[in-house]
């Protein structure tokens, strides 16, 4: 009986190393970047607050309602002697989602909790819709306002977000008025927005994440007998290569299999915006100019449009947001 139960063992431990094997040599498809440690619930990590989805009626774009999430750290000491920092994320809906490709209140969690990042007020706020009331069967979907306020390069997003919605949060949870304590992100649209945002206002928001960002001509609508044109974000290269230097740090991910259709090439589209931001510095060092330099950094794989590989990479990314890579 002893002979038999070692000799089912062993064949158990060969089973599980043939299995094991197998795993080992399947070959890594495009697209497939696993998270690590730091975007997944850790035991020991106290978890933050997350408040939320509330509803906002804003302003500038009249007619719209948005929902949005305040992140609360869990230390979080209101009258403490240093305010905390600020990340703001388009698409809302899709950063706080816990089963999803960013699950970004995790991260925060866990880079908190290894001091790897300052305690930090997140806000993620989905684009608006054209109703009274946020509609509760969207899901994961995009609400109808998002191409107008995501995908525009004027400063109506800018306005809505540091004139109407941060204030109100700021009521409740203030932080830390400093520019280069606040980060402003998103994915595809949400990107473009984000780096909309900060380029018009360098004075509130200076660190930018774009993940597989829509550098592209969504915006651009063509001019008609009573309105003029408007561009579509692939003006961006030649803006940065023609304005003064922004004192921006600016973190650029995508795939080479993004999308490319009647709007762009999304990989090309975010080649060109780096390719514009080392052509800037490069222009200004070689001019000697006392102006600010493009902080930035960028990482290229071989996804689609999809935000998997930019949730794989959130943690180091804000390490580096943070100098603390």
């Amino acid at each position: 009986m002893q002979k038999l139960q070692i000799t089912i063992m062993a064949f158990l431990a060969l089973l599980s190393t043939m299995v094991w094997a197998e795993d080992q040599a399947k070959p890594r498809q495009p697209g497939d970047y696993p998270f690590t440690a730091d975007s997944l619930e850790q035991p020991k990590v106290p978890k933050g607050k997350l408040e939320g989805p509330f509803e906002f009626h804003s302003k500038v774009f009249a007619g719209t309602v948005r929902q949005y999430w305040i992140y609360v750290p869990a230390d979080y000491k209101a009258k403490a002697k240093t305010k905390p920092a600020l990340l703001v994320f388009q698409d809302g809906q899709r950063a706080t989602n816990p089963k999803g490709s960013l699950r970004i209140p995790t991260v925060l969690d866990n880079l908190i909790y290894q001091k790897a990042i300052p305690q930090t007020i997140g806000v993620f706020i989905t684009p608006g819709n054209l109703s009274e009331h946020y509609p509760d069967n969207l899901g994961m979907s995009n609400p109808d306002h998002r191409a107008p306020e995501y995908d525009a390069l004027n400063d109506n997003y800018a306005r809505f977000l540091i004139d109407e919605l941060l204030p109100e949060v700021a009521k409740k949870y203030p932080y830390s008025p400093k520019a280069s304590d606040h980060i402003i992100g998103g994915t595809s649209s949400g990107a473009i927005c984000a780096f909309t945002v900060a380029w018009h206002r360098p004075d509130v928001f200076q660190k930018v994440i774009s993940m597989i960002g829509s550098y592209t001509s969504i915006g651009y609508q063509p001019a008609t007998a009573t309105t003029p044109m408007q561009p579509g974000g692939d003006l961006y290269p030649g803006l940065i290569r023609k304005s003064p230097i922004r004192p921006m740090k600016i973190y650029l991910q995508d795939g080479s299999n993004d999308l490319s259709n009647e709007h762009g090439n999304w990989f090309l589209a975010n080649q060109q915006m780096l390719s514009s931001l080392q052509w800037a510095n490069a222009n200004a060092d070689k001019n000697a100019d006392a102006g600010p330099r493009y902080e930035f950094n960028y990482t290229w794989g071989d996804g689609g449009h999809s935000d998997q590989h930019g949730g794989a990479l959130l943690p180091d990314i804000l390490r580096w947001m943070w100098n603390t890579k």
